[in-house]
């Protein structure tokens, strides 16, 4: 098995019906589920053809929908701590689940929660092309990307790359300790009054057919409607029936 210290290897759905989100993003997405044995309830994998990529499961009551990131770390507890001594907030401290792999969940000092994972099995090994229906890119969106960025290269070891946006300002890109990408920062526009989060970006084979499906199929918002990016692709931003934000992209 191997590892990929600062990879996002696994994608949650949070809410307080996740019959209807599958049901949603299975005609979305073409996801199927599986069932798996976690404890005293069964966990809904979210499987992408043969390859299980996230989960749906409850959430707390009053907590607003989501996808969750799961960030892949070398040593769970030892990334908490570091974050914590860094200025993050510690939202769940490092527990096992089963025989499955060992999880925290932390808030950044920008207020964006994520959860740091070691798997028993390893990670999902790095894919020339990403398949439809996988993840392809996570974003985080924060008041403050500059402070995001130091945080994030402090505990993980990410590097960056820095764009110049024009209006939209600087997008920063995240790389591992090998040099590759595995994640963008974003700084929020001012009036964009939610709070910082990680939006995750699913490959689909038409960005624009994929929007209007999700309408149909009850995505309460087009957040951003179909945009190209230069050299990367065509892409929008949703909120699905849940009140979930999720982006899906047609790569290049």
């Amino acid at each position: 098995m191997s590892y990929l210290h600062g990879k996002f290897v696994w994608f949650e759905h949070v809410s307080n019906d996740p019959g209807k989100a599958r049901d949603f993003y299975g005609a979305l997405c073409g996801w199927t589920v599986q069932s798996m044995p976690m404890g005293q309830q069964p966990y809904d994998m979210i499987m992408n053809g043969t390859d299980a990529i996230g989960g749906f499961r409850n959430g707390e009551p009053g907590m607003p929908s989501h996808w969750g990131s799961y960030l892949s770390v070398t040593d769970v507890d030892r990334s908490f701590a570091a974050a914590t001594a860094a200025g993050a907030k510690g939202l769940m401290p490092p527990v096992d689940f089963g025989d499955v792999g060992r999880a925290a969940v932390i808030a950044d000092p920008t207020g964006a929660s994520v959860s740091l994972w070691k798997g028993a099995q390893g990670d999902p090994a790095d894919v020339e092309k990403t398949p439809v229906g996988g993840w392809f890119w996570n974003e985080l969106f924060t008041p403050d990307a500059k402070s995001a960025v130091t945080f994030y290269e402090k505990v993980f070891g990410f590097s960056h790359d820095a764009m110049d946006m024009g209006p939209q300002g600087t997008y920063y890109v995240l790389k591992d300790t090998a040099g590759k990408p595995r994640a963008g920062v974003m700084q929020q526009p001012a009036d964009m009054r939610v709070p910082a989060h990680w939006l995750p970006y699913v490959h689909v084979a038409d960005c624009d057919a994929a929007v209007a499906k999700a309408t149909k199929l009850g995505a309460k918002q087009t957040l951003v409607a179909p945009t190209d990016i230069p050299n990367v692709g065509r892409f929008a931003v949703l909120l699905d029936p849940l009140g979930a934000a999720i982006a899906v992209i047609k790569g290049v």
